[in-house]
């Protein structure tokens, strides 16, 4: 299974049990919201910190593919 898609499992997880503890705690509704709110935000700053992460890591691989080739077609064309 490939890593980034059981981490987006794990973080889907997280987020649901963190959403279901803040919605059956005993608070009033704005506070309840609040929480939501800035659970959700904590979540979204997470989820783009990882996605940016995995886009720098899967454009540094492709660049370094794309130098390999290059590299092994002019040393085909030298021979």
């Amino acid at each position: 299974m490939n890593s980034g898609k059981v981490l987006l499992g794990v973080l889907g997880g997280v987020a649901i049990g963190a959403l279901a503890g803040v919605l059956f705690a005993p608070a009033k509704g704005t506070k309840t919201r609040k929480r939501i709110l800035k659970k959700g935000n904590d979540y979204s700053k997470d989820l783009k910190n990882k996605f940016e992460d995995l886009y720098n890591t899967a454009t540094t691989k492709y660049e370094d593919v794309v130098e390999q080739a290059k590299e092994l077609v002019g040393d085909h064309q030298m021979k």
